[in-house]
This record gives C-alpha cells, sequence and structure tokens, in this order.
C-alpha cells in the first residue's frame, strides 16, 4: 500500500489545502503542501530503504496489483524500480521548489492553486508507477487537467490561449495514445490485456508492431517535446505562473521520455528497428533547432522554453539509439535537464515579479544590482550548456559516446547544439546581468529562502556530475532489457 501512498498522498493534501484555503488564507495551504510533498518524499524514502535492505528484491522494488476491470483484462498494478524511484524523487523535490517558487507569484485562491499543483504531482508520480496501459492513461490525464488551470488561471497576459492550446495537443495525442494502446490490447493473443508484464510476452507482426509504435512515440513525442510538435511549449511555459513552469519543464516533459523507455521501446522492437533511424533525426534536428530559436528570443522565458526543446531532443537521440551508454545518458539528461531548466524558469520568474517584464532588452546591468542572483543565473546558464563537472555534460556526453556507434552523422549534427547551446547562454547573460542598466531601478537581490532552493538545485547537478554512478546504478535493470536492435541498421 506504500505504492498507492505515494499516489494518493499529494490528492488527498491537495484538497486539505483547498479546504482550509478559502476566505483568502496564504499560509495555511502552502504549510499543508509542503508537508504533505514531505510526507511523500518520507515514502519514498523508506521504498528506498527497504529496497536496499532486501537483496532478493531484483529489478522490482515493490509492485502491488488489484483486479478492477477483468472482462478486459485492467488492474490497478503499480510498480516501483531504481528508474521510476529516480523521477519519483525529481518530482517530489522540483514539487517543493515549485512550491516555494509560487510566493510572489500567486496572487489570489491560494488553496485552489495548491490543490491544482499537488493534483498534478500526483498524476505524474501515478505516470511513473503505472504498470497497466489504461491505468497509465488515466494517471496521464490527471496530471494534465490540473496543469491547464495552473496555466490558465493564474498565468499571464495571454494564459487562456496558452492552456486551451496546451490542452489541445495534449488532449489529441492523449486520445492518439489511448486508440493504440487499444488496438494493442485487442492484437495480444488471448487479449483483450493492458498488463505490462502479458503485453511484454506477446508477439506481434512487425507490419503492426511499427503502426502501433507510431502511435505511441507520437502521443510521447507531443509531451516531450519532439521537433514538428513541439509548438504548444513556448506558450504554455512563457504564460505559466512560476510554479507551473517549473513543474511542466521539470516534470511533465520527463513524462513523454520515460513512456518511450518504459512502454514504447520495449514493447515493439521489431517496430524501433524500422523507425529508429528516423526518430534519431528527428531528436538530432531538434537539439539544433531549439538551440537557434532560443538565440532568436527577446522574451525570457520562451527563451527558456526553447531550450528545453533543444535539450529533449538530446532525449530522443539517446533513447532510440539504444546502446546502453546512450540509455543510461537518456536517463541521467531527464534528471540534469529537471533541476537546471527549473532553476532558470524560477530565475526568470524571479525577474518578472521584479522587473514586471520578461523582455532581456530593457534589462541589462542586473549583476551589480542583484549579484547573488546573478551568480545564481551563471551558474544555471553554463550548466545549460554542458559544462563539465555537472549533470548535464555527463548526460551530454554519455548520449553523444552511445549515438556515435549507431548514427554517426545524426550524432555530429547533435554535437552542434552544444555550440549553439554557449551562443545562447552567453545572450541570456550578457543581455540581462551585464553591460549598462537600461533604466534606473531597485532591484530586490535574492532572499534566504530563494538562495537555499538555488544552492539545493547548483548542489544537485554538482552531485550528478561529480558521482553519476548512483543513478546510473538505478537504472540499469530497468534499461537492461531493452535490446539494441538498431545497431547494424543504416541511417537515413
Amino acid at each position: 500500500m506504500m505504492l498507492w501512498a505515494l499516489v494518493l498522498l499529494p490528492l488527498a493534501g491537495g484538497l486539505v489545502a483547498l479546504a482550509v484555503g478559502r476566505g483568502g488564507q496564504r499560509l495555511a495551504p502552502t504549510a499543508v503542501a509542503t508537508t504533505t510533498v514531505l510526507l511523500t518524499g518520507g515514502v519514498a524514502a523508506r521504498l528506498w530503504y527497504a529496497a536496499t535492505q532486501d537483496a532478493g528484491t531484483g529489478t522490482w522494488w515493490a509492485q502491488v496489483q488489484t483486479p478492477w476491470i477483468d472482462r478486459f483484462g485492467i488492474s490497478l498494478h503499480l510498480g516501483l524500480d531504481g528508474l521510476s524511484h529516480v523521477l519519483v524523487l525529481l518530482t517530489l523535490f522540483l514539487g517543493l521548489l515549485a512550491i516555494g517558487a509560487s510566493r510572489h507569484s500567486i496572487k489570489d485562491r491560494f488553496g485552489f492553486y495548491y490543490f491544482n499543483l499537488l493534483a498534478t504531482l500526483s498524476g505524474v508520480i501515478g505516470v511513473f508507477l503505472a504498470l497497466d496501459l489504461f491505468l497509465f492513461f488515466v494517471f496521464w490525464e490527471i496530471m494534465l487537467v490540473p496543469m491547464y488551470f495552473l496555466i490558465g488561471i493564474w498565468g499571464h497576459e495571454r494564459r487562456r490561449h496558452a492552456a486551451i492550446k496546451f490542452f489541445i495537443f495534449t488532449q489529441a495525442s492523449s486520445l492518439l495514445m489511448l486508440a493504440a494502446m487499444i488496438a494493442l490490447a485487442l492484437a495480444v493473443p488471448g487479449g483483450p490485456a493492458f498488463g505490462l508484464p502479458t503485453l511484454l510476452g506477446a508477439e506481434l507482426p512487425p507490419g503492426t508492431q511499427t503502426w502501433l509504435l507510431a502511435g505511441f512515440v507520437l502521443a510521447f513525442g507531443v509531451k516531450l517535446p519532439a521537433f514538428g510538435v513541439h509548438t504548444w511549449l513556448p506558450d504554455a511555459h512563457t504564460q505559466a505562473p512560476t510554479g507551473g513552469s517549473v513543474l511542466l519543464a521539470g516534470i511533465l516533459l520527463k513524462t513523454g521520455a520515460y513512456g518511450l523507455l518504459r512502454f514504447a521501446i520495449p514493447l515493439f522492437p521489431d517496430g524501433v528497428a524500422v523507425l529508429a533511424p528516423w526518430l534519431m533525426a528527428i531528436g538530432a534536428i531538434g537539439v539544433v533547432y531549439g538551440a537557434v530559436l532560443a538565440f532568436a528570443q527577446t522574451d525570457m522565458k520562451r527563451l527558456v522554453a526553447y531550450t528545453s526543446v533543444s535539450h529533449m531532443g538530446f532525449v530522443l537521440l539517446g533513447a532510440f539509439a539504444l546502446t546502453p551508454l546512450a540509455l543510461q545518458g537518456t536517463v541521467m539528461q531527464m534528471v540534469a535537464h529537471g533541476l537546471s531548466t527549473g532553476a532558470l524558469f524560477m530565475l526568470a520568474g524571479g525577474l518578472q515579479d521584479r522587473l514586471h517584464t520578461r523582455d532581456i532588452t530593457t534589462m541589462g546591468g542586473l549583476w551589480s544590482d542583484a549579484p547573488r542572483m546573478g551568480v545564481a543565473a551563471l551558474f544555471f546558464a553554463v550548466a545549460s550548456l554542458g559544462l563539465p563537472g555537472l549533470g548535464n555534460f555527463i548526460a551530454e556526453i554519455t548520449i553523444l559516446l552511445g549515438a556515435f556507434p549507431v548514427a554517426p552523422v545524426w550524432t555530429v549534427v547533435t554535437a552542434t547544439g552544444l555550440i549553439g547551446a554557449s551562443i545562447y547562454a552567453l545572450y541570456f547573460m550578457q543581455r540581462g546581468f551585464f553591460g549598462p542598466a537600461a533604466t534606473q531601478r531597485d532591484v530586490r537581490d535574492l532572499g534566504a529562502l530563494e538562495s537555499i532552493m538555488y544552492l539545493a538545485l547548483a548542489a544537485g547537478l554538482i552531485a550528478l556530475g561529480l558521482l553519476p554512478q548512483p543513478v546510473f546504478e538505478l537504472a540499469a535493470p530497468a534499461l537492461a532489457g531493452i535490446e539494441p536492435g538498431v545497431l547494424t541498421r543504416q541511417q537515413p
């Protein structure tokens, strides 16, 4: 039942925050939300401790399965392994920081705000634990609705447009995923079946696998987002409140990558052999495209949003290279990107609260006005461009090394994106923090709580850069079953 506690505690805490937040209370729902995330983190720590004490746990640390809709082979099946545990911890850590980042940006309806924030965490954790495809879809839908409200109610000037665009893109991809799931469940001999263990043992014709994989990849690619289906992301990121941007960039994008690693690639090995070269090409193009578009932005949040398109292109390349090194780098990129980009969105939100603008061209000279904020911005900017010694560098170099034997051309193309990352990171710092100030202003520097949050994120990236092995070891059993089926394929 501890697995269900991971899922239901945030939802229950959200309901409590909603109840105590009536009447315009700010402190009570904030305290409830913070306590809820800490309690859920305690459950996650307890599960990790139990797994370390049980040498016979194997790949799965814990599982719980209850019949639900037997007629269609649907059950309430949750499971936790090293890969999902890493992502659950990332979810809770960034959830806690999103609460802290919401102190100044949220001005009203605090109870409803924290209810939606915690409901999003509940849905995301459910996605990372579900081992039944239909249950996975239910959690996938649960996390979308509260994020729609976070953007549409507490966002910025064009929040309704961004929220509707986000919902249309993600809901269309969800329905496509549901159709692919139903087709898969019916195609399985002796079906219908939705349980991952049953589906992994099913033999499907290569042509069927290719079409089903295409449906799953398109659905997960929208959330990733992959180049070509990414257009909802800049608007959603730009208009979301700071806490919503942290969740969206740091956590929700990772559900698409997780879906590829947990479901799409293991279920359709023959389909992967056909589509992997093309998907790696899309990933490489996305890296360069995102870097170029990031450099072209004057809106700070849009700049950071396009860096996500670039960085998640590395995930697509690494996932479909299918070498052990590339897959390990993919997981590291998911974690490191969550930390670095979450910090950059916190910085962008903090500057907007102070300056009432996101236009980089109207800033300048912020280093002398707010030196602690300048140091934080510099650290996370160089982390984003892949400075050696930090987690982003470990992720990107392992993906490139792992993908080169499989797709040398697309790996070289991807590597040029690192040049683009250096350019937009320097542009971000030069226009925003150095040079003369555009206007006379009194900018509040980072306070104690903000400094602690940035130090925690920085410590995480340094730990990943200097000691990446624990993350590699946690994810390795989950990745071991993915066969390198495209090693000998020619790239387009």
